[in-house]
């Protein structure tokens, strides 16, 4: 609400929309930053002006008005109950299930064992940073942060890869990781969020139990809705038709899993992968193929142009208080660290069974970005002495991600190429 002025969804959309477009713009005028990269970096510079207008004006308030309407976008509910299942559907079309199939076993490792384990690593060395830098937060939350900070997101890992130059199979291994983490991430998030709340006692087998309840069934689920449109998909051939289909397996799927308490980000990759290499392959006309991926790569587009202007503009939701910066940067390494550790153990092990080539380390490593799932979990959190602390923690790992390994993974992934070939040269 501003000067009395109710906010409307539509409102909020209008202005996401108009700054996205001239944010863009600017971006591919003047900076040519890739897209996630340059959004982030001018949506934060426009929270920090916002946040420093009232200080160069003395009585104004105009800043903090725009700042209240910022913070007032729900941003838990824009991307958890929106925007992901439109982004985990567009880019599981995209992902070849024959090169997926080649990393599946690294992909199950890594997306249910290794958040496991990044969790407990990240919530034991974020209890110890917390404690040294000054401030009091119990164990449970610590792991709270470990779980909302461990998947990497779909989103951003997948807007890397496009300008990354790595083998099908790598590529596949990667974004198939991505589309399932964040799913696995949500559950053990959930799990953990109802005990630091003291709403269920934690319970080793109710959390398998939940795990499998949540995302088997989200799996079930994604085959149930994608066979269906896929079916209804082949016995027409009318693409505007097909087009509103493969909408309708989005939000009706969604709707479904959020009502039947199953994995609904599960569910979209299972059917997007469903429908983006059994359908487009045997279920579509030349005609339909073309205006179905074009709309769903455009929707793509918009959709995560959107999300990194809106990443970038919540900096305004983070306290003024120096500690938390302090924090936050030192959870940078601390995150990294968990990553390596989490992502070279299964690796190392499956080296004798799957060559996945030289790249597939710091590929999993340094393109692991974390991006909206996290803050949009953070933001989720309750009102509390904490939720400021794990807010805070998570915007600069996520700002850091984004800018600085999102910006740098295509050319370390180049000079490793070269490294790599001008060494096989020598030998």
């Amino acid at each position: 609400m501003i000067n009395g002025a109710h906010i409307s969804p539509l409102d909020a959309a209008a202005v996401l929309i108009v700054l996205s477009a001239l944010l863009g713009y600017f971006n591919f005028r003047f900076l040519k930053l890739p897209p996630s990269v340059g959004l982030t970096i001018m949506g934060a510079i426009a929270s920090l002006i916002v946040v420093g207008i009232d200080m160069v004006l003395p009585g104004s308030q105009i800043g903090a008005e725009i700042a209240d309407y910022i913070a007032s976008i729900d941003f838990h509910a824009t991307l958890m109950d929106g925007m992901l299942s439109f982004l985990l559907f567009a880019g599981a079309l995209h992902v070849d299930w024959h090169d997926m199939k080649r990393g599946a076993v690294p992909i199950i490792l890594l997306s249910t064992i290794g958040v496991v384990f990044s969790t407990l690593l990240i919530g034991s060395g974020f209890l110890w940073l917390t404690a040294a830098i000054g401030f009091s937060v119990p164990f449970v939350w610590c792991l709270v942060f470990g779980a909302l900070i461990s998947p990497t997101d779909p989103v951003a890992v997948m807007g890397v890869l496009k300008r990354a130059k790595v083998s099908p199979t790598l590529e596949a291994t990667v974004a198939g990781e991505s589309l399932f983490n964040d799913g696995v991430g949500v559950v053990i998030f959930t799990i953990l969020l109802a005990t630091a709340l003291g709403n269920e006692p934690f319970s080793w087998a109710r959390a398998v139990h939940l795990f499998f309840i949540e995302a088997g069934g989200g799996v079930l689920l994604g085959l149930a809705v994608g066979w269906i449109g896929y079916r209804a998909m082949r016995s027409i051939d009318e693409y505007k038709l097909e087009v509103l289909i493969s909408l309708a397996i989005v939000m009706g799927g969604y709707t479904i899993a959020h009502w039947i308490h199953v994995s609904g980000p599960v569910a979209m990759a299972v059917a997007g992968l469903l429908i983006g290499n059994e359908g487009v392959a045997t279920a579509m006309s030349e005609t339909t193929r073309d205006y179905l991926l074009k709309f769903w790569a455009l929707i793509d587009d918009i959709l995560n142009t959107v999300l990194f202007v809106l990443i970038g503009l919540e900096v305004v939701t983070i306290p003024k208080d120096t500690r938390l910066i302090v924090l936050g940067l030192a959870a940078v390494p601390l995150v990294l660290a968990a990553r390596t550790i989490s992502v070279s153990g299964p690796l190392v092990a499956l080296r004798p069974l799957l060559n996945l080539g030289p790249l597939a380390l710091p590929t999993l490593i340094w393109g692991g970005l974390r991006g909206g799932i996290s803050i949009a979990l953070a933001l989720g959190l309750p009102d509390g002495p904490g939720r400021s602390i794990l807010l805070a923690a998570t915007y600069i790992v996520v700002l850091f991600s984004v800018i600085g390994q999102g910006g740098t993974i295509a050319r370390l992934l180049d000079w490793l190429t070269k490294r790599t070939a001008k060494q096989d040269v020598v030998r």
